[in-house]
């Protein structure tokens, strides 16, 4: 059984952008970031991974995502990460 990683990127154009997601291919997941594949996150390409959680089970990994894009979440990332 794969991991399913959750993970945050920060945009190398404009340090102020973030984006969290979630995948159980990271290095994919990274090259359709930066090849602009994804309609949110195209315009402030290039990104790189801030940080990735890799869990074995995958509805943890979606409550921690859904967590992180939480307000509090938010906070949390932005103090730690």
């Amino acid at each position: 059984m794969p991991f399913t990683y959750v993970y945050q990127l920060a945009s190398e154009s404009d340090p102020t952008k973030h984006y969290t997601g979630i995948t159980e291919d990271l290095e994919e997941r990274l090259a359709r970031h930066n090849r602009g594949d994804v309609p949110h996150t195209s315009k402030f390409k290039p990104w790189r991974i801030e940080v990735a959680v890799a869990f074995w089970d995958k509805s943890k990994a979606q409550a921690f995502e859904k967590y992180l894009k939480s307000h509090s979440g938010r906070a949390f990332s932005s103090k730690h990460f």
